[in-house]
């Protein structure tokens, strides 16, 4: 597909950036992602599981970054300022052998707010909100949940925080973030962006184009 054909395909989001080398890495586990509670903006902390998987992320960054020489201090780490995401940075961090504080906050980096929505499932929302999950489910794309966000408003969000990323960097940030950038990095379709599947034990790499999993 040409970059023409991406930019006249309203179904598609358009390629804003190709960075030389972007690593990003989720949260680790809260006790509210083990509930499936809409979680957004609200500052939950890690729960044991997420902890560990934030030292073993860094373990795997810490590999990957040795087999390609590359120096971490050479590249920007940069955190959402949410606490679950400070947390993971500084547990990731510290597996790497590297200054827990030695990273800056971005507040663009900040999850997608579900509003009056967040703290709740959706099984204890379909008695009250059954409308509105209806409409979510048919669009999620654009779906604006009371008071908060749409993925749409998302990739708007994250778009603009992206055409400022200018050197390798390691990014920690939100599932939904994620989805978008992902999105955005790549051309994807709207339909498919809020189903992609974003695990918090692996570390995710845009490096010459090219999309990895470690």
């Amino acid at each position: 597909m040409t970059r023409l054909q991406n930019m006249a395909d309203p179904a598609l989001l358009p390629k804003l950036h190709d960075p030389e080398l972007l690593i990003f890495i989720r949260h680790g586990e809260t006790d509210w992602n083990f509930e499936g509670r809409m979680q957004g903006q609200r500052d939950i902390p890690l729960n044991a599981t997420g902890e560990g998987q934030a030292s073993a992320n860094g373990a795997r960054l810490r590999a990957y970054l040795e087999q390609l020489a590359i120096d971490p201090s050479t590249l920007d780490f940069v955190s959402s300022p949410l606490g679950r995401t400070r947390s993971t940075m500084e547990l990731l961090r510290a597996a790497m052998g590297l200054d827990r504080a030695g990273y800056r906050l971005e507040d663009q980096l900040k999850e997608i707010t579900f509003g009056d929505w967040e703290g709740f499932t959706l099984e204890e929302l379909a008695d009250d909100e059954q409308e509105r999950i209806l409409q979510r489910r048919a669009d999620k794309w654009a779906f604006v949940p009371p008071g908060g966000e749409s993925y749409e408003m998302l990739a708007e969000r994250i778009g603009v925080w992206l055409k400022t990323v200018d050197r390798p960097s390691v990014v920690v940030s939100h599932g939904g973030v994620f989805r978008v950038l992902r999105g955005l990095l790549e051309g994807r379709d709207k339909v498919s962006v809020p189903r992609l599947d974003v695990p918090q034990d692996k570390v995710f790499v845009w490096r010459d184009g090219q999309f990895t999993v470690v």
